[in-house]
C-alpha cells in the first residue's frame, strides 16, 4: 500500500494506531543510527531513506529524476515492511543479518530479495534493524550499488 503523503511524519500520523507506534519506533531508530549523508523522505509512496543528488547527482537507474533509494520503510495490509537495498546488493551484509536475526530465535526470516516482512508486530527487531542502518555509509552505498546494480 503506498500512500500519498508528503513527509514521513505525515505517512505515520496517518496510520492506524498499533501501526503508528511501531514504525514511529522504527522510523526514529533507523534516523538515529543512519551514517550522515541519508536522507529521510517520502519515496514511492513509504518512508524512504535515500542518498540525494546533491551527493549522487545521476540518482536512481530505474528513474533519475528520483535520489538513489537506500531503504525503505511501510505499513502494508498484512505486515509491516523493511525494503533495504544493501541486503539485495551485497551478499555478505545479507549474511550477517541472517545469522543475526537467527540467533534472536524470532522464527523463520520472512524476506524476499530486498524486503523483509514483519507479520507481528511485536517480533521485529528494533535493535537489529537499527544496527543494520548504521552498516553502510552513502559512499559504500554508492559504490556498492555503482559495483552491483547499476553496472
Amino acid at each position: 500500500m503506498t500512500s500519498n503523503a508528503q513527509t514521513p511524519e505525515e505517512y505515520i500520523e496517518a496510520l492506524p494506531e498499533d501501526r503508528r507506534t511501531i514504525i514511529r519506533e522504527l522510523h526514529s531508530r533507523i534516523l538515529a543510527e543512519l551514517p550522515e549523508g541519508f536522507e529521510a523522505r517520502m519515496n514511492y509512496g513509504m518512508v524512504g531513506y535515500v542518498v540525494p543528488h546533491a551527493l549522487y547527482p545521476p540518482g536512481y537507474h530505474c528513474d533519475p529524476k528520483l535520489p538513489l533509494p537506500f531503504m525503505n520503510l511501510a505499513s502494508q495490509k498484512n505486515y509491516v515492511s523493511l525494503y533495504h537495498m544493501g541486503l539485495y546488493a551485497d551478499q555478505h551484509l545479507m549474511d550477517w543479518f541472517v545469522r543475526e536475526y537467527e540467533k534472536l530465535h524470532l522464527g523463520k526470516l520472512d524476506a524476499g530479495k530486498s524486503c523483509i516482512r514483519f507479520k507481528k508486530v511485536e517480533k521485529i527487531p528494533l535493535d537489529l534493524i537499527a544496527e543494520l542502518a548504521g552498516k553502510v555509509t552513502v559512499q559504500k552505498w554508492i559504490e556498492v550499488y555503482e559495483r552491483n546494480v547499476r553496472a
